[in-house]
């Protein structure tokens, strides 16, 4: 089955069903379903994203330091302000969740002058990450960021995980980027956060609930940038995700081990 979510009654209606591929690249709503079959073989796009988003991410972290909305909004009224921008250059990134598309933002911040640190379940060693830690590091990066990147998977442990407590831990001065799962944060707690100047703003690109409800705090509180869940899009991204449907569809026939596999334990 290819599916970009569990349809009603799957066990009953398809009882020979040995493997489902998700269109999407987290596997947290397939997990939920009561309708999974315990025992048939879950992969995901996970490994789709791995050049747009981390674009994506280093395009807000240009708008965050070089004040780009301004000059726009400077463009419209014919305002010629000259601006004195940050540098990225000498700043520490910080990645909660460093997997394929962490690695890859941490190997393109390192090119920009960026020290990169950051977190994984297991931590090993990351090609451009100056230090790793496990999760129980969380609070040492969040300590020495000047940006927060939250790349984690939506699991019974990540939840909630920024809620007021770990949002203190941040440098006031500092920036959070979210562009995993919106349910990782306490939206209250970040705007509460921001808006004390706790913390110094955000970049969102996922949500609790997508589309963003108007009445929604995170729209209208100054600090927080909002993008409309745009961070994995991509013209050919269809065809990425085809070709690894297409790969594992040759490993299944062949009896060989699917990529993408998720592993229901973790949660992703």
């Amino acid at each position: 089955m290819l599916a970009w979510r569990p349809p009603a009654r799957l066990s009953a209606r398809a009882p020979r069903l040995r493997w489902i591929h998700s269109l999407t690249g987290g596997a947290e709503q397939w997990l939920a379903s009561p309708d999974l079959p315990p025992d048939v073989l879950l992969t995901c796009a996970r490994g789709s994203h791995r050049v747009q988003m981390p674009e994506n991410i280093l395009g807000a972290l240009f708008f965050l330091t070089k004040q780009l909305g301004a000059i726009a909004l400077d463009q419209r009224e014919r305002r010629w302000t000259r601006r004195i921008n940050e540098t990225l250059a000498g700043k520490t990134l910080g990645i909660l969740g460093l997997g394929a598309i962490g690695a890859e933002v941490a190997r393109k911040a390192a090119a920009l002058e960026m020290r990169v640190i950051g977190t994984r379940r297991e931590p090993r060693a990351v090609p451009m990450v100056d230090r790793v830690w496990g999760p129980e590091g969380t609070g040492e990066v969040l300590s020495r960021s000047d940006f927060v990147l939250l790349l984690l998977p939506s699991t019974t442990q990540t939840r909630g995980l920024v809620d007021v407590w770990l949002l203190s831990l941040m440098k006031p001065s500092a920036f959070l980027l979210n562009f995993a799962r919106g349910d990782l944060i306490v939206d209250d707690d970040l705007v509460e956060a921001v808006r004390t100047r706790r913390i110094a703003g955000a970049v969102l690109d996922v949500f609790q609930t997508e589309p963003l409800p108007a009445e929604s705090p995170l729209w209208t509180t100054e600090g927080i940038t909002i993008f409309p869940h745009v961070g994995g899009l991509h013209p050919e991204r269809d065809a990425l995700v085809a070709e690894l449907w297409v790969e594992n569809l040759r490993r299944f026939a062949e009896d060989r081990p699917l990529h993408a596999l998720v592993d229901r334990a973790r949660g992703y």
